[in-house]
């Protein structure tokens, strides 16, 4: 389900330009309206669900309504990000809370591999994976034989 603004909870980021959901959006939707100060999304039918509106707006006033075999009908998530993890707090129509948190990096900040520790081939013509064939444990040229 695309991501909809809570009009109640948008302060519109006190933004002059833009709210940190215009900015984060991959798919570029989210909009300020000058009027009344509060963002909201201009193509639903567009949204890619990314929840990365939903993760940066600090008065968690961006919300997605879940899949039913991600939540059952009734019950709402909603993220809260701090500086090294974030967590999801699920909603249950009966009350019943629970919450999940994950590490948002695996790495420090400026230390990940682009090449995720592969050795380049060199080849950027070639058809095969930076990591083929070694990443498959296998040689590619005896796999059909």
């Amino acid at each position: 389900m695309p991501s909809f603004v809570n009009p109640e909870k948008c302060d519109g980021c006190k933004a002059l330009d833009k709210t940190a959901c215009q900015y984060v959006c991959p798919n570029d939707l989210m909009t300020l309206d000058k009027g009344t100060m509060k963002a909201f999304n201009r193509e639903p039918e567009m949204c890619w669900e990314c929840y990365s509106c939903v993760k940066i707006c600090p008065t968690q006033a961006v919300e997605v309504r879940g899949y039913a075999d991600f939540m059952p009908m009734g019950a709402t998530v909603s993220p809260m990000v701090s500086t090294d993890s974030i967590m999801w707090t699920v909603k249950f129509r009966n009350g019943t809370l629970k919450r999940f948190k994950f590490p948002t990096r695996t790495t420090p900040e400026g230390t990940a591999e682009p090449s995720g520790g592969w050795e380049s081939k060199g080849d950027i013509n070639d058809q095969l994976l930076i990591s083929e064939p070694d990443g498959l444990g296998t040689d590619l040229f005896t796999l059909g034989k």
